[in-house]
């Protein structure tokens, strides 16, 4: 009798970074529940953690429980870590690990470590995820220490060299989580209280745009920095996303100089609306912190804060959206059907349609996303304002982290809505998009063409 043997099957690498993902969410939150991780030294409810957990390892920064004041310095550790882990991947750590202890790297583990980042292909993957590790604990160290500079004087060395590593890493992973606490204004504050202090914006600000813009890019700025043609040696993908992070961060700071001028700018000097307008439009792309207050905006900076929260930064950074690439890819393809081209051109070269479909269907399932989450919130939240609702869906979609303040009145159904969308937000495009790459059609079938009227 011949006995059936069963293979074994095997997680593909996007249900690893899924899965990944969702144990570290989940342990994350457990070690926050407990008396040891409180300021009161009680259990935290564990709806609240977990929803905590899904915010710092999705880098989002939307928080049910004042983060500077709930939790005490080991809950507040153990989210720095987790905003680590969500910023790098846990790949990024298990790499170290492995090159720490001297453990070999299979061809699986780098497959996944492929496509987590994002890389071309796995010839150098090891060499990226060391530089990976390399420019981020540098990056944060030197922040770290111009942090110092502000904190230790106000906090004393202690804290204030707590404080400077726990915001340079918050912020370099685009996060928007803080330890300032709400003891003074009862509400969470962010960086309002700081919005004079040019070196704590600015270098806040730089951090959110240097995790923002993808290692890969930094790698090619670096690797060709002597080189007289610098723009000429870059790739494709490096000019797209620095194009468009350019683009969205200027005209951002114009429109919000102009909008909010009478507004929540209003009283200060010319330096620091210019400094505070840059801030309001680097921060929603994906890091959540907020130098003026986002309730007494203009209506116009509101609504366009939510688009740029929705874009959010570039591929294999530590930001989430939909990525500067696929917003980039969507404008020239309607700039090239406007000009009746066929093909989707831009810097002399010519996107295949397998690029542009991906592309556009991240973009339409993103929308659809966003308008499912803004339903079914409108249900659970119903007496809320709407636009409140969709600022919520928005900054959790784009894992920004600003909020018009409803956050911590979430009823449970909708902290659930909400912590899903975050895990969603940092792990789904990529899904998606890996989803949309292994489609493998029939090479013998083609249908005949028709027409459909449009327009």
């Amino acid at each position: 009798m011949r006995i059936p043997v069963t293979k074994k099957r095997s997680l593909n690498p996007v249900q690893i970074l899924s899965i990944g993902f969702a144990a570290v969410i989940l342990t994350g939150g457990l070690v926050l529940s407990l008396p040891v991780s409180s300021q009161s030294g009680e259990f935290t409810n564990f709806l609240d953690s977990i929803f905590t957990a899904t915010s710092a390892v999705c880098v989002t920064g939307l928080v049910t429980l004042d983060t500077g004041t709930h939790w005490n310095y080991f809950g507040k550790t153990v989210i720095a870590i987790l905003i680590e882990l969500g910023g790098l991947g846990f790949m990024s750590v298990t790499t170290l690990v492995a090159l720490v202890i001297g453990k070999k790297i299979t061809l699986r583990e780098r497959l996944v470590m492929q496509e987590a980042y994002n890389a071309q292909n796995l010839q150098g993957i090891i060499k990226l995820v060391r530089y990976l590790l390399f420019f981020t604990f540098g990056v944060q160290l030197t922040a770290a220490l111009v942090f110092m500079t502000q904190f230790i004087p106000v906090h004393g060395v202690a804290k204030g060299i707590y404080l400077g590593f726990w915001h340079s890493i918050s912020a370099f992973c685009n996060a928007g989580f803080d330890l300032f606490g709400n003891e003074v204004t009862g509400k969470f504050q962010s960086l309002t209280l700081l919005n004079t202090n040019k070196i704590i914006i600015i270098t806040t600000g730089a951090l959110i745009v240097i995790g923002g813009l993808g290692f890969s890019v930094w790698l090619e700025l670096w690797n060709n920095r002597k080189s007289p043609k610098l723009l000429k040696r870059l790739s494709l993908h490096a000019k797209v996303v620095l194009l468009i992070t350019g683009i969205l961060i200027l005209g951002g700071m114009l429109t919000f100089l102009v909008l909010e001028w009478n507004y929540t700018l209003s009283g200060m000097t010319f330096g620091n609306k210019l400094t505070n307008a840059w801030f309001a439009s680097v921060t929603p792309r994906t890091a959540g912190f907020n130098s003026v207050s986002l309730t007494d905006m203009a209506p116009a900076s509101r609504f366009i804060t939510m688009l740029l929260m929705f874009i959010g930064g570039s591929p294999g950074s530590t930001a989430g959206g939909i990525k500067t690439t696929t917003f980039g890819i969507v404008l020239f393809t309607i700039y090239s059907v406007l000009k009746g081209r066929e093909d989707t051109e831009l810097f002399g070269k010519r996107l295949s349609k397998g690029t542009v479909y991906k592309a556009i269907s991240v973009f339409a399932i993103g929308i659809a996303l966003v308008l499912l989450d803004i339903i079914l919130l409108a249900m659970t939240e119903a007496g809320k304002p709407m636009e409140m609702i969709m600022y919520e869906v928005f900054s959790a979609f784009g894992t920004v982290g600003l909020s018009l303040g409803i956050t911590p009145d979430l009823s449970s159904m909708g902290k659930v809505i909400i912590g899903v969308t975050m895990y969603l937000g940092r792990v789904g495009p990529l899904t998606v998009m890996l989803a949309l790459a292994n489609i493998k059609h029939p090479a013998a079938i083609k249908y005949p063409e028709d027409k459909l009227l449009i327009g």
